[in-house]
């Protein structure tokens, strides 16, 4: 094995590993690296490390030396800096920051981390890994990308000229273990009673819009609500970048597809939306309603399709009903906005507001059912809300679940299908 004509210092980790990764390549065929085995790519570094170690009297230690081998190796098989971070069970969010800042988030706050990439090339090649892996592509002609994990995280790069400093890179975590319905309740991001009200209204087929901001807990909120699906309904899921996790058996998968290098080839959410009506669904579950694939969702829910689910971006249930109006209105048809709202209102049972709160916990802070149309107004009534009674001195949010006395007008429909509500559930507690 030949030897590489370069002195490192100690502490410089960069040149050694980069003269590893060299070698590497040489040696190996990179591109039938899926057929070598991880044990084999170990055993590879370890003798170009002692090579370079011995050879060129580079001072390293035992530790040193594991500590480069584990590096080398997440450039080769992962994602190279990150993958100590994807590793961590409690970063929730990755935020690339051009090659040399990387935050991350931890239980809902933002925190600085001292790794860096070597330069803008070596981010973006671990940016076209995790695209080129779903058959997506970045580039100046295409510098904005979503992609996905294989452990469902979600992802979005942007590179210049739409980001003027550099690439950034930003992953939302969607780990192995998904949050159970009971984790919720353990988190405090909801009562049991609530739950329990929620969990019966999927069983029950009610349409069911889980609303809330970036970061607020949407997704895992419908993943978890999808729970309550019978294993014996078939379930279509339709996203932009896949990234629900159901654990039904019988669940098609839907994805939108990017345009080509041409600019063709697109299929959009309202494509797919139509065609999963000749799917024989029985559920249609949207990640999140963004456009005017609305107006096919909502007629879908008024023609049969009860028990859909979906998320969308808003602050609170009456700014997502207009949201969505919004979105009805951008497929041109001059619909009068009277009839785009008794659609809404017949089509939408439950809205779901999810929110992060100032100290980052993740909370159902409103449950509203929509009871109809008053005049031009789709009319709802909440069920249960989370009143807010100050903020600690460390900063934590204090408040309570409450329900508001209010029995939901859906309570008949759940106990024709056998599921009785206790009135008990929706009494306001004496103080």
């Amino acid at each position: 094995m030949s030897s590489l004509n370069v002195t490192t210092p100690r502490t410089d980790f960069t040149a050694v590993k980069t003269a590893i990764h060299r070698k590497l390549i040489q040696k190996l065929n990179l591109d039938r690296l899926g057929d070598v085995k991880r044990e084999d790519v170990r055993r590879e570094v370890t003798q170009i490390l002692e090579s370079l170690v011995v050879g060129e009297s580079t001072p390293m230690n035992l530790q040193e030396r594991e500590r480069l081998s584990q590096e080398i190796l997440d450039e080769v098989f992962g994602l190279g800096p990150l993958e100590p971070l994807l590793n961590d069970p409690t970063v929730s969010d990755i935020l690339v920051n051009t090659y040399r800042h990387v935050y991350v988030e931890r239980r809902g706050v933002l925190e600085s981390t001292n790794i860096q990439f070597r330069d803008d090339a070596h981010l973006m090649s671990i940016i076209d890994r995790i695209v080129s892996a779903i058959g997506r592509r970045v580039d100046e002609s295409s510098p904005m990308v979503d992609a996905r994990l294989a452990d469902g995280s979600r992802v979005n790069a942007i590179i210049p000229p739409l980001a003027v400093d550099g690439p950034n890179l930003s992953i939302r975590r969607f780990g192995h273990d998904r949050l159970q319905a009971d984790g919720l309740v353990a988190n405090n991001s909801l009562t049991a009673a609530m739950l329990e009200l929620l969990a019966n209204c999927v069983r029950a087929r009610l349409n069911i819009l889980v609303s809330g901001g970036t970061g607020s807990g949407k997704t895992t909120l419908l993943n978890a609500l999808s729970s309550f699906i019978s294993d014996r309904e078939r379930i279509v899921t339709i996203e932009d970048a896949a990234e629900l996790q159901l654990r039904q058996e019988h669940v098609v998968r839907l994805e939108t597809r990017p345009p080509n290098i041409e600019g063709k080839g697109a299929i959009h959410q309202r494509q797919l939306v139509i065609n999963s009506l000749r799917m024989r669904p029985d559920r249609i579950v949207i990640g999140e309603v963004r456009g005017d694939e609305a107006l096919d969702m909502l007629q879908a829910m008024n023609t049969g399709h009860d028990g859909s689910l979906t998320t969308i971006h808003a602050n609170s249930p009456r700014d997502a009903l207009s949201r969505l109006e919004t979105m009805v209105a951008m497929t041109n048809l001059n619909l009068p906005e009277s009839a785009i709202r008794r659609q809404i209102a017949s089509a939408i049972n439950v809205v779901v507001q999810a929110s992060r709160l100032s100290d980052g916990t993740r909370k159902v802070i409103d449950i509203a059912e929509i009871t109809g149309m008053e005049g031009e107004i789709v009319s709802m009534q909440d069920i249960f809300v989370f009143k807010k009674r100050g903020i600690r001195e460390t900063g934590e949010v204090l408040g309570d679940f409450v329900p508001t006395g209010v029995r939901p007008r859906f309570a008949e429909r759940l106990a024709v299908m056998g599921i009785h509500l206790p009135a008990s559930m929706f009494s306001v507690p004496t103080k």
